[in-house]
């Protein structure tokens, strides 16, 4: 009895021997696959292939990049066409507007007035230089939430200089926005 139970002992010595060889070797076999492949380096040319079929959901990218076609119109017209988004700035007697085009469109795409009650009631006078001042901050943040950060504004010539206007101008300025667009950019073909 002493011998079977010997051989019995030795028989399960030598399956865990085996057993943990085994799984050593598995982890080894594991390692080696978990590894990953070395990918070949892209080439200029794939990187720069665009899909046919490729549909731009974004069509603002264009013009953030400066390469949207502008409307050019005709010489003679006043003001010019040539511009994505347009500011027009208006002073009447009882109220102040700002308004923000689209080149093809002549709903705005954003706007602020003093006839806005959240507006009105927080300035003693809706036509003053702080109102302008207010309007101008108000519809900077505005563009900001839209995405539009780049626009044309030409003022009138002879409202250019006074103080609501340019008081207008400084809030539009320090609300991050920029009263200029790049020039279009134009790629050869």
């Amino acid at each position: 009895m002493a011998l079977s139970e010997i051989c019995r002992s030795a028989r399960s010595a030598l399956g865990l021997i085996q057993l943990r060889r085994s799984l050593v070797v598995a982890n080894q076999t594991t390692r080696c696959l978990s590894q990953s492949v070395p990918q070949p380096e892209p080439t200029e040319v794939e990187n720069e292939a665009v899909n046919p079929t490729f549909e731009n959901r974004n069509p603002r990218n264009l013009e953030q990049l400066a390469l949207a076609v502008k409307d050019r119109g005709w010489k003679t017209t006043w003001p010019h066409r040539e511009y994505y988004h347009r500011l027009v700035f208006s002073r009447t007697q009882h109220h102040v507007t700002a308004e923000v085009f689209a080149s093809g469109s002549s709903d705005p795409v954003v706007s602020c007035t003093t006839k806005e009650w959240a507006i009105k009631r927080e300035l003693p006078s809706t036509n003053c230089v702080a109102a302008c001042q207010a309007v101008g901050e108000v519809l900077a943040q505005r563009c900001q939430q839209a995405g539009i950060t780049r626009m044309v504004y030409r003022a009138i010539p002879w409202t250019y200089r006074s103080d609501a206007v340019q008081s207008f101008r400084t809030a539009m300025k320090e609300g991050g926005i920029t009263l200029s667009e790049p020039r279009r950019k134009y790629i050869g073909t």
